[in-house]
């Protein structure tokens, strides 16, 4: 009996050693790192991604004429008139805004695109002083992400003949990259980029919480990005679309930067088509500002429903 005593006495004493051993481990395990949130301006809107902190950058806006020269080429004036009117836009102008993403995770900062620094005039080259209001360093990005290599998608990797952000890796498609490096124009910033280029081969994973998507047609080498956290994503579009109106209802009606025009008008039907039977949320970079928020069937068209 005394045996039986001693071996229960036993047995109940591990037990509650190990309950304090369990409460002393689970004390001791460190809290979730904080991700500081992003300051919101009047051009910056902060939203998040799962854990995430994101947002949205103002570089600014260009507008041209409805004149068929630049968007819905090969469509008819008239046609595009009344879709802009019947949408309650304008039919002299289009205005096509530029707002690179800003994604802050637990331990990195990531920039998807650059804007277009002073390559476009005045009403544009406004991310600096946007990420110095949301309290970004830009010594602080530690990656960007080039959704392909036009201008005003990449004029801001450099600033004073220098980087602009001088830690972050760059990341850019081959293809895109290898395209990059052929325009002669652009030999003064591939240069001084060029030690910070990554290449990665479509689809690829790049970082964590960050997926390369392949949407050809309008570069060599064009790349969407899926940003996920948890059960959360967004899907960065880059150039498969522009405007938010035309490029939607009339995903056929290509502008003059598609190097590849039917492949970038099937592209653009399918990520439309994907999105919205999947609830998908998307971030347009060239859509009003914030560029943030869904495509949804309605009838026989598709339309674009911003947040």
């Amino acid at each position: 009996m005394q045996d039986l005593i001693r071996a229960t006495g036993i047995a109940v004493l591990i037990a509650l050693l190990g309950a304090c051993s369990r409460q002393s481990e689970q004390a001791a395990a460190p809290a979730p790192p904080v991700i500081t949130p992003v300051t919101a301006t009047a051009e910056v809107k902060p939203f998040t991604i799962g854990a995430f902190q994101a947002a949205a950058v103002s570089d600014g806006y260009g507008s041209f004429p409805n004149d068929n020269k630049t968007l819905a080429i090969n469509a008819k004036k008239a046609d595009v008139d009344a879709l802009l009117i019947a949408n309650g836009l304008p039919a002299d102008s289009l205005q096509l805004s530029v707002q690179p993403l800003l994604v802050k995770t637990t331990d990195k900062v990531l920039l998807f695109d650059t804007g277009a620094a002073a390559l476009f005039g005045p009403t544009m080259g406004k991310l600096p002083a946007n990420l110095a209001a949301a309290g970004i360093d830009p010594a602080g990005v530690t990656d960007i992400f080039i959704s392909h290599a036009h201008p005003d998608h990449v004029g801001g990797l450099v600033a004073n003949n220098a980087l602009a952000f001088p830690n972050a890796t760059i990341h850019i498609q081959a293809a895109e990259w290898a395209a990059f490096k052929s325009q002669a124009d652009m030999a003064p910033l591939t240069s001084v980029i060029a030690s910070k280029v990554v290449e990665f081969q479509p689809g690829a994973d790049l970082v964590p919480g960050v997926k390369a998507v392949d949407i050809k047609g309008h570069t060599p080498g064009h790349s969407g990005y899926l940003i996920t956290s948890g059960d959360q994503s967004l899907l960065y579009i880059g150039d498969t679309m522009h405007h938010s109106v035309i490029s939607v209802q009339q995903p056929d009606w290509t502008i003059a930067f598609d190097g590849d025009a039917p492949t970038a008008q099937a592209s653009r039907k399918e990520v439309i088509a994907n999105s919205a039977a999947s609830g998908q949320r998307v971030y347009a970079v060239h859509f009003p500002f914030p560029g943030l928020g869904k495509f949804q069937q309605q009838g026989d068209k598709y339309v674009w429903v911003a947040e």
